[in-house]
């Protein structure tokens, strides 16, 4: 469920605040295949589902930079900015990929709304961000994410 804000005003309210959970998406094999095909990273441990079975994990696992780039469409499931004119992905400050995700696993992304600061034209948000794997002990990536939104 999408939290909408009007404006950069209503933005910097939200400060500190939870952003909530996204919906589950799964992790299938032909997105991890496509993946593979739009970076050149074809590593049997992605693409080979057969060598993947008696390799460390016992199946395929997705690319740390796939899952990673699934924060775009979660978080956007989280936070609805409108009345701006512009929003751009300014940078991550931290990430870290503490728990792989197997071919068929479902994630979903933890917000939380750290930081929200003036910069020329607009602000800057610091998100801190969790995507979680369905059944899992620890989370597939947990980051630092950098957004900014101009007036």
């Amino acid at each position: 469920m999408s939290l909408t804000v009007n404006g950069l005003d209503e933005l910097k309210k939200l400060a500190g605040s939870d952003l909530g959970t996204s919906e589950w998406i799964e992790v299938t094999q032909e997105r991890i295949d496509t993946f593979a095909d739009a970076t050149g990273d074809h590593q049997w441990i992605h693409v080979d589902p057969e060598r993947a079975k008696d390799g460390p994990f016992g199946a395929p696992i997705a690319h740390g930079y796939l899952t990673l780039s699934l924060f775009i469409p979660l978080f956007t499931e989280l936070l609805d900015v409108q009345g701006v004119t512009t929003k751009v992905n300014y940078g991550l400050n931290k990430v870290r990929f503490p728990s792989p995700v197997k071919v068929g696993s479902r994630i979903r992304l933890v917000g939380k709304l750290a930081e929200v600061e003036e910069v020329p034209g607009g602000v800057q948000i610091t998100v801190d961000g969790a995507i979680e794997i369905e059944g899992g002990a620890k989370p597939a990536a947990v980051l630092q994410s950098l957004s900014r939104f101009y007036a």
